[in-house]
């Protein structure tokens, strides 16, 4: 793994500014998030994303194991998306599955972080019941209504979608492949991922989106 270059600024460079290298749509790390930060090498974003791809590797097969034996009751709670997190992100960020403290560019108020998604999760729980939606409706959701209400400094997308990911295998269904392409590059797919996710939340109109997971 890279420690960085000399024509590469440091992470801590990049995210002083509003924005930050984060691909757009994304949610800038603070500096103050950048003090959870836990291997000490981290140097550049290309240093950041492998070693939080490496600790997700790691929590996929530990989630795919709760998912096949809590079933979706148990996935759908807060509590789990909290230790989904945790396990995600526990190697690289101090912070890992403690819901955010500060205001971001998507989300709800702080305060406002656990009961938003309790009443998101209890709601997904009566329509996987009632057979209210198709699983894949249901799963886009609990993608889509997680990731607005953003309950973490940073990988609410790739937690959120997860989500979606371990509540079809809970209930046998196959994942998602998320248009089958990396989500946390710009590029086309993530375009059309935004756009969908975008039209979704505003409209209630998820077909775009089930459409790009789907794809």
């Amino acid at each position: 793994m890279s420690a960085g270059s000399p024509d590469e600024p440091p992470l801590q460079a990049f995210n002083a500014r509003s924005i930050g290298p984060e691909p757009s749509g994304a949610t800038p790390l603070e500096p103050e998030d950048l003090e959870g930060l836990i291997p000490d090498f981290v140097a550049i974003r290309a240093d950041l994303n492998q070693v939080e791809f490496e600790n997700i590797a790691k929590a996929l097969p530990w989630a795919q194991r709760q998912a096949r034996t809590l079933g979706p009751d148990r996935i759908l709670e807060y509590g789990f998306v909290l230790t989904l997190h945790r396990r995600m992100f526990g190697d690289v960020w101090k912070w890992a599955g403690r819901q955010r403290q500060r205001v971001t560019n998507i989300g709800v108020e702080p305060f406002l972080i656990a009961t938003q998604s309790r009443l998101l999760l209890d709601d997904a729980r009566l329509w996987h019941t009632q057979s209210i939606f198709d699983p894949d409706a249901l799963a886009a959701r609990i993608h889509c209504r997680l990731v607005s209400v953003h309950p973490f400094p940073n990988g609410n997308g790739r937690c959120t979608r997860l989500m979606a990911d371990l509540y079809l295998a809970s209930i046998g269904a196959e994942p998602f492949s998320w248009g089958g392409a990396s989500l946390d590059q710009d590029g086309t797919s993530r375009k059309a991922y935004i756009s969908a996710l975008i039209k979704a939340s505003a409209s209630d109109d998820y077909d775009d989106l089930i459409r790009f997971a789907r794809a």
